[in-house]
């Protein structure tokens, strides 16, 4: 007995410890990820720029699959147990995020279409309302994947060639005395333009297409040596699914330029758009410097850099001035500076500092480098601080000469000039995009003219639907039971002379059959661990549907193991799995649709607290010149006291401050009057700073409270793993149990469970 009390307690107190030294480090990851979060704000990196994640927190139970799968590390962060978006400017788009979310609580959305004039109004066929025939594709939609760029160049094809085919032609005959009118006009031969010609070429259509390059690449074909470029699954007519998982720069283009030769496609290089008129007969004449297209209709897939923006300093014209890296190891015992803050700038600085006998200057007009993604923005750091290269902040070029450039740089007030001793210069400030030359031919940028467009809202946890399925599956289930129930009643020690028992008992016939499928059943339901580990040969579908799937397969695992225990599970092994399972289906449910309520609650006071936060910034600003200092000094003293009982405090103590023994506050409240006395800081103002002081104080001790809670709640999912864990076991023992002892069992007609 004092050796089980010895380990017993051992394991209690080893248990306990555990505990708390996880739930610090998890109070300690939440803090971090919340300050994490008020910087991007400061910073402006909070929000998307193009397309960007919306997270439904009715729906979002904290699986953090979403941040598994995102490419980029900063993105999301689980804060409270639920997924937000943190540094949204930094999200690619790739969607990964909504497509994983096993419980659908994620879409994306772009951002600010309300308000931005860079995004072009467009109809679901990607076409201009203003401009029928004319439409867009790609990146110059505000989408900026390769995938969503082919998807959009084979939408238009395919969309001209049902309206070709309707109107009863192919092409049309050129009339006497008038160029011959193509069907489509396809103006840009990066992904998009080279779907769509692909696509154009598979329905027979008749259509140019045309480049300011000399061949296919687009945007692409610019990036610097060896990058990779495409990272997701893509589909191209005529050509089918791309067989490798990833691909480089030079892969990829040389399959666009290799498909253009096999598939015979009409590419016509060296020309640049220069003008979108319409044409007199109806359709389009698209004018370059070599010639003019007559076209029905046009697909402008142009991208959204343009013409690369220039600094407009003298010198800018010099030889060693250039607006594009494609190969850095070109470049050796160079003198370089590349001017930027953008991912180009950055890993062209990165990819030059690499080469030998080169000294590199990355100028940037900011203090931080807030567009950049994350595994960029810590390889400048490495980078910086090996002294591999040299970040100047704050600064802009003023002139550029043949062995130097000159920097000016802001320091506070201050500001002084810099001679960077230089033999090449990369301007990497982004491009002038082709908007001008769209609003020219027709096309809208004006929020006014786009269709209302509902913000996303949430969806709700799904439980009614739910709660549906489940009633009616019920229902078959009870039916089933109550259709036999003449047996189903039955004492155990009476069941086996009836004569239900041989195809109802658990050991034979249907019985058994229903033992079977409900263990097939767990297997399934537990393949839902593998689809979302990725495991290989798992990764069909998405994994919404396996969540789906998961609770299907769970309460019908339950119903069957119900009917194959004939209605009375027994103090057996598998009478235990089946109580295991029914304790599983319970936390599974918690996790499915209860929890995530009390992390929302605990993100709305989140919220609650960061509208305080902002009080307190404007309380300076309100305060006259003479009080500035009482007013900054209250201001951190209510800040701290905000983190105090946020993240130092315990759960005993903020239980004792919650019900009134609020020393903290009261210390602080008398040292701001104390100070205000002194001061002479008027009355109006004193109760102002105090009423905020009350106000953050109770609102971090909510938070606090309910983020305790979640912390209790979470332990559903560890009640479901090890449970599954148990059920797995058991059914193993149960199962050869049953191969060992069964035909005994049979020829005693006692039953298995």
């Amino acid at each position: 007995m004092s050796w089980t009390l010895l380990i017993a307690v051992v394991l209690v107190l080893g248990l306990a410890l555990a505990t708390l030294l996880w739930r610090r480090a998890e109070l300690a990851r939440l803090e971090a990820g919340l300050a994490e979060r008020r910087e991007a704000v400061q910073l402006g990196t909070h929000k998307a720029r193009l397309q960007h994640p919306v997270i439904d927190l009715s729906r979002c139970l904290g699986c953090s699959t979403c941040l598994d799968v995102c490419p980029e590390d900063d993105v999301l962060q689980m804060l409270h147990g639920q997924a937000a978006v943190v540094n949204g400017a930094r999200c690619a788009g790739v969607g990964a995020c909504a497509r994983e979310c096993p419980v659908g609580a994620i879409s994306l959305t772009l951002a600010d279409l309300d308000e931005r004039r860079d995004i072009p109004v467009l109809d679901p066929a990607l076409e201009s309302p203003q401009r029928p025939g004319l439409f867009l594709a790609g990146e110059v939609t505000a989408h900026a994947l390769i995938k969503t760029a082919v998807e959009h160049g084979t939408r238009v094809a395919a969309e001209v060639a049902r309206r070709v085919r309707g109107s009863g032609s192919i092409a049309r005959a050129p009339e006497p005395g008038h160029d011959e009118q193509l069907d489509l006009c396809i103006v840009g031969a990066g992904p998009a333009g080279l779907a769509c010609a692909l696509e154009a070429s598979r329905h027979g259509l008749r259509f140019a297409f045309i480049d300011q390059e000399d061949d296919a690449g687009g945007t692409v074909a610019r990036y610097p040596r060896r990058k990779l470029v495409l990272t997701q699954p893509v589909e191209l007519p005529l050509h089918g699914k791309l067989g490798n998982g990833s691909y480089l720069k030079e892969e990829l283009v040389d399959l666009w330029q290799g498909l253009v030769r096999q598939h015979e496609l009409p590419l016509r290089g060296g020309r640049r758009l220069e003008g979108l008129e319409l044409h007199e007969r109806g359709g389009y004449r698209v004018r370059t410097q070599h010639e003019t297209i007559a076209a029905a209709n046009v697909c402008l897939a142009l991208g959204r850099r343009g013409t690369p923006v220039k600094l407009g300093v003298p010198g800018e014209d010099l030889p060693k001035v250039a607006y594009a890296l494609l190969d850095a190891q070109s470049y050796r015992d160079r003198q370089v500076l590349v001017v930027g803050g953008g991912d180009s700038a950055v890993e062209a600085a990165l990819a030059l500092a690499e080469q030998p006998g080169n000294d590199v200057t990355l100028s940037y007009r900011r203090e931080t480098f807030t567009r950049i993604r994350s595994r960029n923005a810590a390889r400048l750091q490495n980078a910086e601080a090996a002294g591999a290269l040299r970040v100047v902040r704050c600064s802009e070029v003023t002139q550029i000469t043949d062995r130097e450039v000159r920097l000016a740089v802001e320091q506070g007030d201050a500001r002084r000039e810099l001679q960077v001793p230089n033999t090449e210069v990369f301007v990497m400030a982004g491009g002038v995009p082709p908007f001008a030359l769209l609003e020219r031919a027709g096309v809208s940028f004006d929020p006014a003219d786009r269709d209302v467009v509902q913000p996303v809202g949430e969806q709700g946890t799904g439980l009614v639907r739910a709660l549906s399925v489940a009633f009616a599956l019920s229902l078959v289930a009870l039916g089933w039971a109550v259709w036999h129930s003449d047996y189903y009643l039955l004492p155990a020690a009476e069941r086996p002379a009836h004569f239900k028992h041989q195809l109802l008992r658990p050991g034979r016939a249907l019985g058994l059959d229903l033992g079977l499928v409900a263990v097939g059943l767990v297997a399934l339901n537990l393949a839902y661990l593998l689809r979302r580990a990725l495991v290989r040969g798992f990764r069909f579908a998405s994994l919404r549907t396996w969540m789906t799937g998961h609770v299907a397969t769970g309460i019908l695992a339950l119903l069957c193991a119900l009917l194959h225990a004939g209605m009375a599970p027994r103090d057996t092994v598998g009478g235990h799995a089946f109580w295991v399972l029914a304790a599983l289906l319970l936390t599974g449910a918690v996790g499915r649709y209860v929890y995530s309520w009390v992390p929302r609650a605990a993100n709305g006071r989140e919220l609650e607290l960061d509208e305080l936060r902002g009080e307190l910034g404007r309380v300076e600003e309100i305060f006259p010149a003479e009080h500035a200092d009482f007013a900054r000094d209250a201001r951190r003293e209510v800040l701290e006291l905000m983190h105090a009982r946020q993240w130092r405090g315990n759960l005993f103590g903020r239980v004792v401050a919650f019900f009134g023994v609020q020393w903290d506050l009261w210390r602080v409240q008398a040292r701001i009057t104390e100070r205000a006395r002194a001061e002479g800081v008027p009355d109006g103002e004193l109760r102002s700073v105090l009423h905020l002081a009350r106000r953050s104080h109770r609102a971090a001790l909510l938070t606090a409270h309910v983020e305790d809670l979640r912390g209790l709640l979470a332990a559903w999912r560890y009640l479901h793993r090890w449970g599954a864990a148990l059920l797995v076991l058991l059914i193993a023992l149960h199962v050869l149990y049953a191969l060992t002892y069964g035909e005994h069992v049979f020829q005693s007609r006692d039953p298995l469970l």
